[in-house]
């Protein structure tokens, strides 16, 4: 059995992060419009993971090639005009279809960690297959 270095486990988390980052973000503008720094700092709340303004804006870039979101320039009373980001109809829907997903993710974690037994589980919830190849 192979055991996972430090450098391996960072890897993992980063990977893992950056999927749920992409959803956090696209949660954060389904409640409302933001400009890149106050997506940062409602991202970036405390005891949270840290979040910086160079990992955010790429999200927000891709989001937008992909018609997700789209942003435009508004004057502020407190200094140079701001870029906010809203999502596009396209946007919700994938944000919406992303936290279902996300929701049937947390419960098979909890369910193979045996936080949650059967019962907890709602009917509505589909089960989900994970096949590991044979040489894994």
């Amino acid at each position: 059995m192979k055991k996972f270095t430090g450098e391996e486990t960072d890897n993992k988390v980063t990977q893992l992060r950056k999927g749920i980052l992409e959803l956090a973000v696209l949660s954060a503008l389904y409640r409302e419009r933001h400009y890149g720094y106050s997506l940062v700092r409602g991202l970036a709340a405390p005891g949270s993971i840290e979040i910086k303004e160079g990992t955010v804006y790429p999200i927000l870039a891709r989001l937008a090639r992909e018609g997700l979101v789209r942003s435009e320039w508004i004057e502020s009373s407190q200094g140079p005009p701001r870029k906010y980001y809203e999502l596009t109809a396209a946007g919700r829907l994938a944000c919406e279809s992303l936290q279902d997903e996300f929701r049937r993710l947390v419960l098979l974690v909890k369910s193979a960690s045996g936080v949650i037994s059967g019962q907890d589980t709602p009917p509505s919830i589909k089960k989900i297959a994970i096949r590991r190849k044979k040489d894994e």
